[in-house]
């Protein structure tokens, strides 16, 4: 790897800027308001926003590097300065910077079939390839997990002589994962195929989403046994989309040094299941879920599907669980009812609030304040994300942390 004497003053630079907002005494106050949220002990409401708007916002990513070994850098970097400048939410910002260790994951090795829309944003078409017959054993063969830790070694030592001075570089393996079994399968059986699959030939598709899970489980247990996992438990997000800086994990007999999946965080969701019963849902979603997160020291559950009528089979099957999803679909009282402090309600509001042709923060605080009455006996964070667009209107995102975070003062 090489780095033009250019390069590296551009880097350098902005790696000196995070490692000043890293030193900001704001750092330290987030930290010790998610350790108490993770802990389950009822704060002000912890906001965070997700950009999703790159097309809109491309100051943020703006490359000034020529090379590709500088340009990585400098892309991480200019991210967190530019959401940090602009976008003063609850995110934590350390002095570390991750180098990834290469680890190949294979796929289930089967191609789905998709009719892509003309709108970057359109909805996409599953054209289903499985017909009810086929052997998921025959169609899926168990992983195998690779690892290049020469590429591992010669990244971080490259990266470590450019701004290893600066900030804590580090080898980062893997932190984040995403069980959706069921939403991988509809992709190969088509949705309506699939919800008539549940009442029409329920043993075949156990046998599929069983097979699915152990190739999940597969995986899993050979990151851990190739000794490449890493913690998630400071400034990272984990799940759908909250920080899991806590202080509950790793576990009490960790060694400082062998990262196991119990230290860890998990996630799972079936977010193609937002219409299906709480009884379906146990019977073909949770009942895999519970086979992979229980391997962790605390899960996240849930994204874009509405859990407000599902909340207690979720807990029973998952008692590890730490941050419940609260989509846009959910009814933000019924959940909280339900939900009460024995997780973490985890609301997401509806992106398109950002995206409406007229803004209207004052109607935004309205909708804001009416969740967070509705959800005072609750331990609250609250997640802007999928944002398609802002209608080319970047400060929205900026108008609607400030109105937020001001907000939620009223509510700790």
């Amino acid at each position: 790897m090489m780095i033009s004497a250019t390069d590296r003053a551009i880097v350098r630079d902005l790696a000196k800027q995070a490692a000043e907002i890293a030193a900001d005494p704001h750092q330290d106050q987030m930290r010790e308001l998610w350790r108490k949220v993770n802990r389950l002990e009822r704060t002000r409401p912890m906001i965070l926003l997700h950009d999703a708007t790159q097309h809109e916002t491309g100051e943020k990513v703006e490359r000034a590097c020529d090379g590709d070994a500088a340009w990585g850098i400098e892309h991480q970097l200019r991210h967190r300065i530019y959401h940090w400048e602009h976008m003063r939410d609850d995110a934590i910002w350390d002095d570390t910077f991750g180098v990834d260790i290469p680890v190949a994951h294979e796929g289930y090795g089967i191609e789905g079939d998709w009719t892509q829309p003309d709108h970057v944003f359109g909805a996409s078409q599953i054209n289903p390839i499985l017909n009810g017959d086929e052997d998921p054993a025959a169609m899926i063969a168990m992983p195998t997990v690779t690892v290049d830790w020469d590429a591992a070694e010669e990244r971080l030592e490259f990266v470590s002589e450019v701004l290893g001075d600066i900030l804590r570089v580090q080898k980062r393996g893997l932190i984040g994962y995403w069980f959706a079994t069921v939403d991988d399968f509809i992709s190969w059986r088509g949705i309506e195929n699939t919800m008539m699959d549940m009442v029409d030939r329920p043993e075949w598709l156990h046998a599929w989403l069983d097979r699915m899970c152990e190739f999940k489980l597969s995986q899993i247990h050979q990151y851990e046994e190739l000794g490449v996992l890493s913690l998630n438990n400071a400034c990272d997000t984990i799940g759908s989309g909250g920080i899991g800086y806590t202080d509950l994990l790793p576990a009490d007999d960790f060694d400082g040094e062998h990262v196991r999946l119990k230290d860890q965080w998990g996630h799972a969701t079936t977010q193609i299941f937002s219409e299906v019963s709480p009884a379906m849902h146990e019977e073909f979603a949770l009942k895999y879920e519970k086979r992979f997160c229980e391997h962790f020291g605390l899960s996240n559950y849930g994204c874009c599907e509405p859990l407000d009528l599902k909340v207690d089979i979720i807990l029973k099957n998952i008692p590890n669980v730490r941050k419940l999803s609260m989509s846009p679909k959910a009814d933000v009282a019924r959940g909280a009812e339900a939900l009460g402090k024995r997780a973490i309600f985890s609301w997401k509001p509806n992106p398109a609030w950002l995206g409406m042709p007229t803004w209207d923060i004052d109607w935004q605080r309205e909708q804001m304040r009416d969740a967070f009455e509705k959800t005072k006996g609750c331990v609250v964070e609250v997640i802007m994300k999928d944002l398609h667009t802002v209608c080319g209107e970047v400060n929205r995102m900026w108008e609607w942390v400030d109105m937020a975070r001001e907000l939620s003062q009223e509510y700790a």
